[in-house]
């Protein structure tokens, strides 16, 4: 009578406790994949003061202020699709829309670079657009 009172009391401070652990872990990674987008904010913010600077100095064309701004806007798109997709679509709980969610995110990311890729290199830039756009 004595184990079984003793396994009935142990048993939810074990539970509970690795219940602790994995929130932890849990949280832990979503730290890390926030800071990541922090990053990447922070890095796109400084980036477009210089591009306003460039813009106001110059009036040329910018092939590595297009590409690192074609690449920063779609990787911080892609970073807040992905979140939303991570959260609200998560592949446990839908296993086949959460799979056609990332991979459409994926694919639809990899056009979007393509075409930016294209504007860039085929036609007047971003930069060259946003002049256009800032003066009209």
């Amino acid at each position: 009578m004595s184990t079984s009172l003793l396994v009935r009391s142990t048993l939810p401070r074990a539970l509970a406790h690795r219940a602790v652990l994995r929130t932890a872990a849990i949280q832990g990674m979503l730290q890390s994949h926030y800071k990541r987008g922090l990053w990447l904010t922070s890095g796109f913010s400084t980036q477009q003061l210089d591009f306003e600077a460039c813009l106001r100095s110059w009036w040329t064309n910018f092939p590595i202020v297009d590409g690192l701004l074609g690449l920063s806007l779609v990787i911080h798109s892609h970073l807040g699709f992905d979140q939303a997709v991570v959260d609200y679509l998560h592949t446990r709980k839908f296993p086949v829309i959460g799979r056609i969610a990332t991979w459409g995110l994926r694919t639809l990311t990899a056009a979007t670079l393509i075409g930016v890729y294209q504007f860039n290199t085929n036609d007047i830039g971003l930069t060259e657009l946003i002049a256009k756009v800032w003066t009209a």
